[in-house]
């Protein structure tokens, strides 16, 4: 557990950043507030207890202060093409680890491009895209490899019942469209590759009681970085359920409404993932509830993890890499339902 550790949470009144600090907390973490919204933080420091520190990226003394103190980082403020390079830096200088849930395929290239071997040298540990997307299709992905060192594919297949999009999922698309000058992203070939054509819809054969539905082919996520950082897979395909996809493109789509007392929405996901080598297949997969809620368990127990010294290497990893995959997906079983098939 937390120990009474002090974790940072940059960007901690957002959607998913509020349910972060509730993890921490109930893993017995103090959580640490910080963003760039003086007045949210306020008001949640308020409610919560907590301190609150408000920090700008564009202001590097005051995201030292903000880390002062500080056992870990964790960023949930998007879009991380503007943030995760400066809090990452406050890291560095602050010696402590650094954790995100970005979802930004470009933003999380760029950590890895520019980070790898400061961080390597130093013995710095920092984990990109430690969320639903990105770090949990890389431990499924990494789970269901078993003992194969390399695959001729991997493929997620991401089941949502919906999605109704944050402000900053909102954001970080649009983000993302502006870099890839409105086309698309995909990894092929053992690289990424930008394509201006509009996707394929084909149908994904989903575990009972799902069963087969219509997604949309190349719906690309940030896997495509994760998965290839310590896999070796030249073929990174991930397809999302038709519906889901038409919702969050969609611009009246409304964003997401609590129905519990943890403040999760109605929305369920099951996530499929296959990887091949040759004429075998191994399959992994997943079934919970609100793609935005489980991320907080997800990043804390990576916290949790690199704070006790249960990591397999340093410098910039991604989950499957950095986390003892299968170990590490029992642990998430209080919050979601998981199957491994081989």
């Amino acid at each position: 557990m937390g120990s009474g550790l002090t974790v940072a949470v940059f960007g901690a009144y957002g959607h998913t950043g509020r349910f972060v600090v509730a993890q921490l907390r109930d893993r017995g973490f103090i959580p640490l507030l910080s963003g760039r919204d003086a007045d949210k933080l306020r008001a949640l420091a308020s409610e919560s207890g907590f301190d609150a520190r408000p920090a700008s990226v564009d202001d590097p003394a005051s995201l030292d202060r903000a880390l002062a103190g500080a056992a870990a980082v964790i960023n949930c403020a998007g879009p991380f093409a503007t943030t995760a390079a400066p809090v990452i830096e406050a890291a560095l200088r602050a010696g402590i680890p650094y954790v995100d849930v970005a979802a930004e395929i470009e933003a999380n290239a760029d950590t890895f491009a520019h980070f790898t071997d400061r961080a390597r040298a130093t013995g710095a540990v920092i984990v990109p895209a430690m969320a639903f997307y990105g770090g949990f299709g890389d431990l499924l992905a990494t789970a269901a490899m078993g003992d194969w060192t390399a695959a001729d594919e991997a493929h997620i297949a991401y089941g949502l019942s919906s999605w109704k999009p944050t402000a900053g999922t909102r954001t970080a698309g649009a983000v993302s469209r502006q870099r890839r000058g409105g086309g698309r992203v995909v990894y092929t070939n053992g690289r990424l590759e930008y394509r201006h054509d509009d996707p394929p819809t084909l149908e994904w054969p989903f575990p009972d009681p799902m069963g087969p539905r219509a997604v949309v082919g190349e719906f690309t996520m940030t896997d495509v970085v994760t998965i290839p950082s310590h896999l070796s897979i030249p073929e990174v395909r991930t397809y999302m359920t038709v519906e889901a996809a038409r919702e969050v493109s969609a611009p009246d789509t409304p964003t997401p409404t609590a129905i519990d007392a943890l403040g999760r929405s109605a929305q369920t996901f099951l996530v499929d993932v296959v990887v091949r080598s040759g004429d075998t297949e191994r399959r992994a997969v997943a079934r919970g509830q609100d793609i935005y809620a489980v991320t907080a368990p997800l990043v804390v127990e990576a916290v949790d993890r690199i704070l006790t010294g249960r990591t397999r290497t340093v410098g910039v990893a991604s989950a499957g890499e950095i986390f003892d995959a299968p170990d590490f997906l029992r642990a998430l079983s209080p919050h979601m339902a998981l199957e491994q098939y081989t």
